[in-house]
């Protein structure tokens, strides 16, 4: 079977669950139709959509079950049964949790609910045959990493610098707080010279056991711009150029997203990826690149 890009994946899902949503689709019949692993697919769509799919689909579905509501007298016990639920209350129950009403009451009421809509892919989210979604706008409180201090160029491969961090120095730092967890910190960019500060690190609870030849800073608690990569290949393999598509992308969001028109991007100061290793397993990878933001004036 032949492995589909991560694009053309999350968005052949999308319509299939749209397509699917009388004929109670759900992650198995995904993975039996993709050739993936159930846990595979969970978490690549909790991580391209910050949600978990099953609740997805549950959302959809109790969705589109609202024309029968409002437009129909079916009775809601057979409604229940066409959206794939196999007893009335566990229908009623679950829409109510999605909307805070029965169904029963809506019909009486007429009142306006809030529904989740579909989810998209766009053009804007193809980054070549990968996918890249943001920005979102998270806090993330202060951190403390232990790294390998670099001062390097745009020219230098900071791939390279990682991964020999990773496979060789990594080990050195017993008290690492999510030791299969890659933060790569970089510091005071320098636009002229195109020099920066980079520290490829793990997270620490504190600074007590620093090992010889490595160095600590703090990401301090900050409003940040979070940014999402998906590509089909190792970690270690985001190189010059994919990391350079990604930033041109990043730039030209900030003139794009509605929800970064408010904010500016303070990349020159301090940035981070983060890649969480566990999450590979042997398709995709996964990585969250964040910026701190100012309000604009």
């Amino acid at each position: 079977m032949k492995i589909l890009k991560p694009y053309d994946l999350l968005k052949k899902i999308l319509i299939d669950i749209e397509d699917g949503i009388k004929n109670n689709i759900n992650v198995f019949n995904f993975s039996k139709k993709y050739g993936f692993s159930e846990g595979h697919l969970r978490r690549l769509f909790s991580f391209a959509f910050k949600q978990s799919i099953a609740a997805y689909i549950r959302s959809r579905t109790l969705a589109a079950s609202l024309n029968d509501i409002l437009e129909t007298d079916t009775n809601i016990i057979d409604i229940a049964v066409e959206y794939g639920f196999e007893y009335e209350q566990s229908y009623i129950r679950a829409f109510k949790r999605e909307f805070g009403i029965t169904p029963g009451d809506l019909r009486k009421t007429r009142q306006i609910i809030k529904i989740k809509p579909p989810l998209h892919l766009f053009d804007g989210n193809k980054l070549g045959d990968s996918v890249f979604f943001g920005p979102d706008i998270v806090m993330v409180p202060q951190f403390h990493v232990i790294g390998k201090y670099h001062k390097v160029s745009l020219s230098d491969s900071r791939n390279v610098i990682a991964r020999q961090f990773w496979n060789d120095e990594r080990m050195l730092v017993k008290s690492a707080v999510n030791p299969q967890v890659f933060i790569g910190l970089t510091r005071n960019f320098n636009r002229k010279t195109g020099m920066s500060e980079y520290l490829p690190s793990v997270q620490v609870k504190n600074f007590k056991n620093i090992p010889q030849g490595l160095s600590k800073d703090t990401f301090d608690t900050s409003l940040c711009a979070r940014f999402r990569y998906i590509g089909q290949h190792h970690y270690s393999d985001i190189d010059r150029n994919v990391a350079g598509s990604m930033y041109n992308a990043i730039n030209a969001a900030t003139f794009s997203y509605n929800n970064l028109i408010r904010y500016e991007l303070l990349t020159d100061k301090v940035c981070f990826e983060k890649i969480d290793t566990k999450l590979y397993d042997g398709t995709f990878c996964q990585m969250e690149w964040y910026t701190p933001v100012s309000e604009k004036h």
